[in-house]
C-alpha cells in the first residue's frame, strides 16, 4: 500500500492504476483510513441542485438530455425568475441542505443572463446557504462578477480523461474546461470539479480522470462522481452498465488521491441502491445531492435519504464539519 502520510505532490498514472487494482478490502480500508484522517467519518455534506435554465444547449455532450442536438423530449425553458430560485433555495435549506447549486444549460452565460444569475447568487447567499453555479464555459471577467456576488463554488466537471474526451464531446475541448477552471481559481472561487463514469471508458481512462483531478493545483474542494444515467435519445443511451463495485472503487481512489476534498455521490445514486451507496460512504464519499431531482434526472427523495442515513448512523453536516488531519 501507499504510505498514507506521504501524499505525492503529483500522482502518476501507474500509482492511480495500482490503487484501482488493489484487493477490494485493502482499497476500502486505505480509503476509510484516509477519510478518517481528514473528516468526521459519519458526517455527509448535503447539497441541493436546481436547474435554473433547462434544455436547448448548443453542445453535443453524449450523455446529456439537455443538448439541442439530441431528441430526448425535453422542452426548452427560459431562465427562472429570481423569486422562484429563492423559494426553492429556502425549501432546500428547510430540508437540511447547506449548499444550493444552480445549473443552466448553456455553452456559457451571455452577459445579459449573467446579471440575473448574479442576483440569484446574492439572494441565495443571503439565506445563509453556500452557493454554487454551473453555467458552462466562462468569459474573462465573468468569474469576478460571480465572486463579487458571493459565489462560493463553481462547478465545471472534466467529465472524463483527456484521452477519451473527444469520444464523448466534440463541440468544445478538454483544454476549454481547464481554461474555465483557471478563471474560477484566479477569481478566488472554490472549485467543484469531477466526472462521469460508465461512459464506455476503460479502467485506464477512469484512472486517467482521477489522475487529472488529483493533479489539479490546488485540488478541487468538491469532487462530484457521477454514474451515467442513460437518457433515451442520447448517444450513450444504450451503453453497457458499469459494474457497481467498479463505481465504489472509483470513489475510493478519489478519496485516497484527494484526501481533503469532499467527494460527492452525484447522478446515478438512485440506481445504485442502498447497499452500494453504503459501500461508497465506506469508501470515503461524504457529500450527496439531496432532493428528488437533479437537473433533469431522478434522485432519491429526502425521506429515502433520511431512512438510509438512519440505517447507517450518518448525519447531514455542512462544510464546517471538516476535521483537521491527524484528529
Amino acid at each position: 500500500m501507499n504510505d498514507l502520510t506521504q501524499v505525492p505532490v503529483a500522482w502518476s498514472l501507474a500509482q492511480v492504476e495500482a490503487l484501482f487494482a488493489l484487493p477490494f478490502n485493502d482499497l476500502l480500508f486505505q480509503a476509510q483510513t484516509v477519510h478518517r484522517a481528514h473528516f468526521d467519518a459519519n458526517a455527509v455534506q448535503l447539497s441541493t441542485l436546481l436547474s435554473i435554465k433547462t434544455g436547448g444547449c448548443s453542445e453535443d455532450c453524449g450523455y446529456c438530455s439537455q443538448s439541442a442536438r439530441h431528441d430526448t423530449g425535453l422542452e426548452r425553458e427560459k431562465l427562472l425568475d429570481v423569486a422562484e430560485v429563492v423559494q426553492a433555495a429556502q425549501a432546500a435549506k428547510d430540508a437540511g441542505a447547506t449548499r444550493f447549486c444552480m445549473g443552466a444549460a448553456w455553452r456559457g452565460p451571455k452577459d445579459k443572463d449573467l446579471g440575473a444569475v448574479v442576483d440569484m447568487v446574492r439572494e441565495v447567499k443571503a439565506l445563509g446557504l453556500e452557493t454554487c453555479v454551473t453555467l458552462g464555459m466562462l468569459k474573462p471577467g465573468q468569474a469576478e462578477q460571480l465572486k463579487e456576488a458571493g459565489l462560493d463554488y463553481y462547478n465545471h466537471n472534466l467529465d472524463t480523461a483527456s484521452e477519451f474526451y473527444g469520444q464523448v464531446i466534440t463541440t468544445h475541448t478538454h483544454a476549454d474546461r481547464l481554461d474555465t477552471l483557471a478563471q474560477v481559481r484566479d477569481a478566488g472561487i472554490h472549485v467543484c470539479c469531477g466526472g462521469i463514469v460508465g461512459l464506455g471508458e476503460s479502467r485506464r481512462v477512469r484512472a486517467g480522470l482521477i489522475l487529472e483531478l488529483a493533479n489539479l493545483n490546488p485540488q478541487p474542494e468538491s469532487v462530484p462522481i457521477n454514474m451515467l444515467v442513460k437518457v433515451p435519445g442520447t448517444p450513450l443511451a444504450a451503453e453497457t452498465d458499469l459494474d457497481p463495485l467498479e463505481f465504489v472503487r472509483t470513489i475510493a481512489v478519489a478519496r485516497i488521491t484527494m484526501p481533503a476534498s469532499h467527494v460527492r455521490l452525484s447522478a446515478g445514486r438512485r440506481e445504485l441502491g442502498e447497499a452500494v451507496q453504503a459501500l461508497c460512504f465506506l469508501a470515503g464519499a461524504n457529500s450527496i445531492f439531496y432532493g428528488d431531482k437533479l437537473l433533469t434526472t431522478g434522485n432519491p427523495d429526502v425521506e429515502a435519504d433520511e431512512i438510509l442515513f438512519a440505517k447507517l448512523g450518518l448525519r447531514g453536516e455542512g462544510a464546517q464539519g471538516r476535521r483537521c488531519a491527524g484528529h
